[in-house]
């Protein structure tokens, strides 16, 4: 690379676990807001639909607006992250969430949410990039694994949070108060994250004078960063498989309620973050004794793939496929650490935010596609073949795994 190495890195052992612990702490719940964000109007798109005399159509090219914005935006903004740094970042990607659910909170009709889409899927773009860039150099190396750990448990439980916070005060008051609240809780996190902002300082990429045209762009060269973005693409994909169309698999192939259906999702989300609390001991183990990253990845991943394989055959039943749904979440889950430890290995020095934001671009990419693919499968009344589709898709990002690996060998 032709910028410069950081001047502060990942600090040396032994460092304070309190140290530690407050930096994970922070990027947690940074990233738990950003999760909570994904869902920040799907959960009502009901309501809309009754209030604005909305179509499906209409509501699903609001979540398509908010990923390619995401995804487009999760690129650049790793720039401005080794730029600038990822703290002044971070505080604006928060500021736009609450734009977004003041904007929500004052909607008449669909431009109104189109603009909510638009803001939040600019204040997703920069999390990751910036997440990373302080975790990498804030964090001690031997705690890393479980500040990865950390960092995907919190995505996951903002995940959980959206629906049963806009949902419940929606049912209790108004649409709107539930928007207010949201803008609230935005506050709240922001002035947090202010307050505790030294924590929060990274240092940025000094870009030599004498260096090349393009340098900045010179590690979009390297083999291995699209190895990466196709893993997060297609793991992505199966993930908004199981998001998206799980509760009406589920339904169509053994008759399963509504209601039971969601709360496998909700059960699919919390064995994946308990899979990934779990994860971060695998991912620290391993690092102490050598296990390779991308082997821990392609086990876990095969595992879920397989399990997938098993809902499909319908051979589990009703509680059967619900069970195994969920064993898929932690099996994932289980794998997440050390896919971030993975993604640290493949990253040169001094271009944290660049890659980061170019690889998580891919898992942005995945959600947008995953349903336009499946959602035609699932038209046709394949809904064995989604299921099955969606393990075959999973399988093949273990072969990404391992290409990283080969490549960071």
């Amino acid at each position: 690379m032709t910028t410069a190495t950081l001047n502060a890195t990942a600090p040396a052992d032994p460092v304070p676990l309190k140290q530690d612990a407050a930096v994970i702490g922070l990027v947690g719940l940074a990233h738990g807001t950003s999760h909570f964000s994904h869902l920040l109007l799907a959960p009502l798109f009901p309501v809309f639909m009754r209030d604005f005399g909305l179509s499906y159509s209409d509501v699903g090219l609001l979540m398509s607006i908010f990923f390619v914005i995401s995804g487009s935006g999760q690129a650049m903004a790793g720039f401005v992250v080794d730029r600038i740094g990822a703290r002044p970042v971070l505080f604006a990607a928060v500021g736009m969430f609450l734009l977004a659910a003041l904007a929500a909170s004052q909607a008449t009709g669909y431009g109104g949410l189109v603009l909510v889409a638009m803001l939040a899927g600019l204040g997703n773009a920069p999390f990751h990039p910036a997440d990373f860039t302080i975790l990498n150099q804030r964090v001690s190396p031997a705690r890393l694994g479980h500040a990865f750990s950390a960092h995907g448990l919190t995505g996951n439980l903002g995940w959980a949070l959206a629906p049963v916070f806009l949902v419940g005060i929606t049912a209790l008051a108004d649409w709107r108060v539930a928007y207010y609240a949201a803008a609230l809780l935005y506050v709240g996190v922001l002035g947090l994250l202010f307050w505790q902002r030294d924590k929060l300082h990274t240092e940025v990429a000094v870009r030599h004078a004498d260096a090349p045209k393009g340098a900045e762009l010179a590690y979009l060269k390297l083999p291995v960063v699209w190895w990466c973005f196709a893993f997060f693409l297609l793991s992505t994909m199966t993930l908004a498989v199981v998001q998206s169309f799980a509760p009406s698999i589920l339904k169509a192939m053994h008759g399963v309620s509504v209601e039971a259906a969601t709360f496998t999702i909700s059960a699919y989300m919390l064995c994946g973050a308990l899979g990934m609390l779990v994860g971060g001991f695998v991912a620290a183990y391993g690092q102490s004794h050598r296990w390779s990253s991308d082997r821990v990845v392609a086990i876990s991943m095969s595992s879920g793939a397989l399990l997938l394989l098993l809902c499909a055959t319908g051979s589990l039943g009703a509680v059967g496929t619900m069970v195994a749904l969920a064993a898929t979440g932690f099996a994932v889950g289980v794998g997440g650490p050390s896919r971030d430890m993975m993604i640290k290995k493949a990253t040169p020095k001094g271009a944290t935010g660049r890659v980061y934001g170019t690889v998580y671009s891919g898992l942005d990419v995945g959600f947008a596609i995953s349903p336009l693919v499946f959602g035609t499968f699932m038209d046709r009344g394949w809904y064995a073949l989604t299921l099955a589709g969606a393990a075959v898709v999973l399988g093949i990002s273990v072969y990404a795994a391992v290409g990283v690996g080969r490549r960071t060998a």
